[in-house]
């Protein structure tokens, strides 16, 4: 994927978005080339001089050495550990792995280590600095769009289970987040699209001004430089606020799952099969769906329902479960996913729906014959 935004003739303008949360406040940098200056970043903040960094067999051969290089310039001894990429690395036996290799290289309190990839090393190589030595240090590198405006903010770390997402796991602030943009020059268009539906998620939320302007601008976030700069900024300002707010998602945090629901249970249903849908996509599709289930018990219009469709769809996202490839779950295999991602309580759901775009809200008397209903309908079309 060929950008502007790894281009040296069109810089991107650098942000700074910083996270007050008091002794665990830390900053999140935007900008170009943050990788080959990553040892810098870190030696600035942290007393540690060892580090710890986990990563893919994607990611690795494209960024490793030069964050490797970067770090033994500021005096900081690193070790590495490559996993293979996809969502089924977050399990316990790679959890394992990565805290014998962190304690295998003797890292200790005030030492780090440093995630670098996308969501999916970030969950895992946090979790396991939640846990290490009862925690240590944690620095994200997130090379996807996803990882920067979503997963490497916010402290929620995480593995799967053969019961569901994300159901192991720790809240553990990172220390630093740099956001190279020049790292998703390396993205598929695929991935990069993925990536979007999350930004267009804090749009959705409660930032209608901004979802008006991603209808607009979209183009330029696709295309890299200011505009896509602009974009992941707002984005991780839009959860600093909530995360500053609410750090353990015991109330208004819960919004940032708007479109989750239903897409974690799509992941689970497809049992994390990238080859059929990836996680931003089965946000996209969720996102839809929340939309759709609030406009049939007539709390938003369906006009808005219609716009974020065409929206998500303008820039190749899938809006439909029928989008996805090969055999599609049946509801009963949705509903028991569902009810592992968000536990039924006296017959109900906890769900995030709509009044409209940037009217989100928490609703946690939904009923479950409701949700059934919906879901073999929405299957057929």
């Amino acid at each position: 994927m060929n950008t502007a935004a790894s281009n040296p003739e069109n810089p991107v303008p650098e942000r700074l978005v910083h996270v007050p949360l008091g002794e665990r406040a830390y900053d999140i940098l935007i900008g170009a080339d943050l990788i080959g200056r990553a040892g810098g970043e870190i030696s600035a903040r942290l007393k540690g001089r060892r580090a710890a960094i986990v990563t893919d067999e994607h990611v690795a051969p494209l960024f490793l050495e030069s964050l490797m290089d970067s770090l033994q310039t500021d005096g900081i001894e690193a070790v590495s550990l490559t996993l293979p990429a996809g969502e089924k690395t977050k399990s316990l036996e790679h959890l394992a792995t990565v805290c014998d290799m962190a304690l295998s290289a003797r890292i200790e309190r005030n030492d780090c280590i440093i995630a670098l990839g996308g969501g999916v090393i970030g969950d895992l190589a946090g979790f396991a600095a939640g846990i290490v030595r009862r925690g240590v240090r944690f620095v994200q590198i997130p090379t996807t769009l996803l990882s920067q405006v979503d997963s490497s903010v916010g402290g929620k770390t995480g593995i799967n289970t053969r019961h569901g997402k994300n159901l192991l796991g720790v809240f553990h602030q990172p220390d630093l987040v740099l956001s190279d943009t020049a790292a998703l020059g390396s993205l598929s268009e695929r991935e990069f699209r993925a990536g979007y539906a999350e930004v267009a998620k804090y749009g959705l939320i409660d930032k209608p001004d901004f979802f008006a302007w991603l209808e607009a601008n979209w183009r330029d976030v696709f295309a890299g430089g200011a505009a896509r700069a602009e974009a992941i900024a707002i984005s991780c300002q839009a959860k600093a606020d909530v995360v500053v707010e609410d750090e353990r998602e015991t109330g208004r945090r819960a919004l940032l799952n708007l479109g989750h629901t239903f897409g974690h249970a799509l992941e689970a249903a497809t049992r994390y099969d990238s080859s059929r849908l990836v996680h931003g996509e089965g946000v996209a599709i969720g996102m839809v769906l929340a939309h759709r289930f609030s406009a049939r018990l007539n709390l938003a219009s369906p006009d808005d329902t219609a716009r974020v469709e065409a929206h998500l769809r303008s820039v190749g996202l899938p809006t439909r479960i029928s989008e996805i490839p090969g055999e599609l779950p049946s509801e009963e295999v949705l509903m028991d996913a569902i009810a592992q991602d968000k536990k039924v309580k006296s017959g109900k759901l906890t769900f995030i729906l709509t009044r409209g775009i940037g009217e989100a809200f928490v609703a946690d008397d939904v009923p479950v014959s409701e949700v059934r209903a919906f879901l073999e309908e929405a299957r057929r079309g």
